[in-house]
C-alpha cells in the first residue's frame, strides 16, 4: 500500500485543497521541485553548460530510468518538450504515400487529428475510423475488418481525455502487426496512473508527458521507438544532436531513439522529469494503480447519487478520469464554483475528442482526476460540494 502520509508531506498544496486535476497538470512532489530548482541556482552560479556537465552522468542514467519505467531499453527512448512534441516526431516519421490508410478510433484526440488530416490531405492518404463497441472501447473485431496492406499506422489513444475509459491495447497492436501496421500509442493519460510498458502491450511506439499523472514538470516529454519500428521510420525533424556533420555533403543520423529529440533543452525540467519517474517506480506502478482506481471509483459512485448529476465515463476498464455534467449548468461555471469550494477540477469540450463526444450528443463535461494522494475523506468532500452546486 501507499503511504499516503509521506506522499502527503511530499505533496502540501494536497492538503491545502481538494486537487482532482491530475489529467490536466499534476501536483509534482517536493522531489520532483528540489531536482528543478536545485539546478536553476546551479546554473546561476556557474553557467548553464556547466551545469550541464556536472549533471551528464545523471542524464545519461534518465534513459535507464525511462526503460524500466515503460518496459523498453535505453536506447528505445527519447526526451521531448511535451507530449505533443514526442507524437508529432514520430507521426511526422511515418512513410506515407498517395493510397495508404490511416486508422483512429473514436476517442481520438483533436492534438493528433489535426496533424493526421492535415499530413493524409498532403500525401494523399485516407483516414478511417476504427467503430467503438457497445462499452466505448475500439472494437477489436471491427478493426482487423478494416485491416489491410495498405494500412500503415494505428492511432490508438490509451486513456481519452474525456472519459474514463482505457482501451485494449495488446489486443489492437496484435491485429495491426498482422498486416505490418505501426501502432502509435498516446498514453498522455496513462502514463503515471497506468502500468504502460511497451514489451506487455506490443506497440511501435509510445508517447507520453511528465506533467500529467507522472507529477513532472511542465515542458517535459518521452517518446519510446521500438527497435523494430526504428527501422522503418523516417525522422525528418533532425539536428546537430539526432545526427553528425561528417563531410561537406554528408550527414549520419543516430541510429537509436535519440535521433528523435533536439540539442536544446530544459536540463533542470529534464531532471525533474527523471526525479518523477524515479518517484513512481519507488511507489510501484500497480500500487499507484489501484490507488488512483480506489478514488475514482468512489467518486463516480458518490457522484451517481446526486440528483440532477450524470456520470459520462464508458468503457468496460475504467481509469482515473471521472467526467461529469450537473443538469443546467455550464461546466465552466461549474469549475469555478468548486474551486470556490477548494476543489480543483477542469472541463473538456467537443473540439478536443469530437468523434466521441459528438456521437454522445456532448458539448462540455467537468472532468475531475484523482491521483493516489487525494484522501478518500478528500473525494466525499468534492462530492460534497457538487452536490452543493446542483442544487
Amino acid at each position: 500500500m501507499i503511504d499516503l502520509n509521506a506522499v502527503r508531506a511530499d505533496t502540501p498544496a494536497s492538503i491545502e485543497r481538494v486537487f482532482l486535476d491530475s489529467a490536466g497538470s499534476s501536483l509534482p512532489p517536493r522531489q520532483v521541485l528540489d531536482a528543478v530548482i536545485g539546478h536553476l541556482r546551479r546554473e546561476a552560479e556557474i553557467g548553464g553548460y556547466t551545469a550541464g556537465r556536472e549533471r551528464a552522468d545523471d542524464l545519461e542514467a534518465g534513459y535507464g530510468v525511462f526503460a524500466d519505467l515503460l518496459g523498453a531499453e535505453p536506447d528505445e527512448i527519447a526526451f521531448t518538450d511535451s507530449a505533443t512534441r514526442s507524437w508529432l516526431a514520430a507521426f511526422d516519421a511515418v512513410p506515407l504515400t498517395a493510397g495508404d490508410r490511416i486508422l483512429i478510433t473514436e476517442v481520438e484526440y483533436a492534438g493528433n487529428a489535426v496533424p493526421i488530416l492535415h499530413r493524409a490531405r498532403e500525401v494523399g492518404a485516407t483516414v478511417e475510423t476504427v467503430p467503438s463497441d457497445a462499452l466505448g472501447q475500439v472494437d477489436v473485431e471491427a478493426l482487423k475488418e478494416l485491416l489491410d496492406e495498405r494500412v500503415k499506422l494505428v492511432s490508438l489513444v490509451h486513456v481519452p481525455t474525456n472519459n474514463g475509459l482505457v482501451n485494449p491495447v495488446k489486443e489492437v497492436a496484435e491485429a495491426a502487426h498482422e498486416v505490418g501496421a505501426l501502432v502509435l500509442l498516446d498514453a498522455c493519460q496513462s502514463l503515471g496512473q497506468l502500468p504502460v510498458r511497451a514489451d506487455e502491450l506490443g506497440v511501435d511506439l509510445i508517447s507520453g508527458t511528465g506533467r500529467k499523472w507522472l507529477r513532472g514538470p511542465r515542458g517535459t516529454g518521452v517518446l519510446v521507438v521500438r527497435r523494430s519500428a526504428r527501422e522503418v521510420l523516417r525522422p525528418r525533424l533532425v539536428d546537430l544532436h539526432s545526427g553528425e556533420w561528417v563531410s561537406p555533403h554528408e550527414i549520419r543520423l543516430r541510429e537509436d531513439a535519440r535521433v528523435f529529440e533536439l540539442w536544446e533543452c530544459s536540463i533542470a525540467d529534464r531532471l525533474g522529469l527523471i526525479a518523477a519517474a524515479r518517484y513512481a517506480l519507488d511507489l510501484g506502478l500497480e500500487q499507484i494503480r489501484r490507488a488512483v482506481a480506489d478514488r475514482a471509483d468512489r467518486l463516480r459512485r458518490g457522484l451517481a447519487e446526486l440528483p440532477g448529476v450524470v456520470v459520462r465515463d464508458i468503457g468496460e476498464q475504467r481509469s482515473g478520469i471521472v467526467t461529469f455534467t450537473v443538469a443546467g449548468r455550464r461546466v465552466v461555471e461549474l469549475r469555478d464554483e468548486l474551486a470556490g469550494h477548494g476543489v480543483v477540477v477542469s472541463t473538456s469540450h467537443a473540439g478536443s475528442t469530437l468523434l466521441d463526444m459528438t456521437k454522445r450528443g456532448l458539448d462540455e463535461v467537468v472532468r475531475a482526476s484523482p491521483h493516489y494522494f487525494v484522501e478518500p475523506a478528500q473525494v466525499d468532500q468534492a462530492v460534497e460540494a457538487v452536490s452543493r452546486c446542483a442544487r
